[in-house]
């Protein structure tokens, strides 16, 4: 059996990391978010912002990142593996700030393909921010856009998982899935 890989997406504050330790404590594998590190990693080193400091660098560090996370899916025997944001995220993030690119960030994200995208919309009621999340809400609602843009731009049909508890959105999705799959 080869293991599906089903990302969840979503603007900043929208409660993706929330659903994905959910999932992982209903017993399915999850890929978490490796922007945080990334961003702790450059504070460490004097480099309070590394997205707006060097967006290239901080791109290229979430790719490898990414590519790295999509590759270990070989090892994995479960029907599904859900990752915290994809590699088509950071397209979408160098769009949303209107940055040029290097073209290797689009033939990777075109030559590694994901089996699901499930897209959590802004939400104005869970929304915080934090160290690492520096984004108003305006601004996350802008990246929403931006995120889902970015995954049709590669092709993908992107899922909208509709607002409400984590149960809820748990089981949206794998309803969905086990009737896709």
């Amino acid at each position: 059996m080869k293991t599906k890989r089903i990302v969840i997406i979503g603007g900043p504050g929208s409660g993706k990391t929330t659903l994905i330790e959910h999932l992982e404590n209903q017993g399915y594998s999850c890929m978490h978010e490796i922007s945080r590190q990334v961003i702790l990693d450059a504070q460490q080193e004097g480099i309070a912002q590394l997205f707006l400091e060097n967006p290239i660098l901080f791109s290229e560090k979430l790719l490898e990142g990414r590519l790295t996370q999509f590759n270990e899916a070989e090892t994995f025997d479960d029907e599904f593996l859900f990752y915290d944001r994809g590699m088509p995220d950071v397209t979408a993030y160098m769009d949303y700030i209107n940055a040029h690119y290097p073209n290797k960030f689009d033939e990777i994200c075109e030559q590694h393909r994901y089996d699901g995208i499930y897209l959590l919309p802004p939400w104005k009621e869970i929304y915080t921010q934090d160290n690492e999340r520096y984004e108003s809400y305006e601004q996350a609602e802008k990246i929403y856009t931006f995120l889902l843009k970015g995954y049709q731009k590669y092709g993908y049909t992107v899922h909208e998982v509709p607002i409400g508890d984590v149960e809820f959105r748990e089981n949206y999705i794998i309803n969905h899935l086990n009737s896709t799959f």
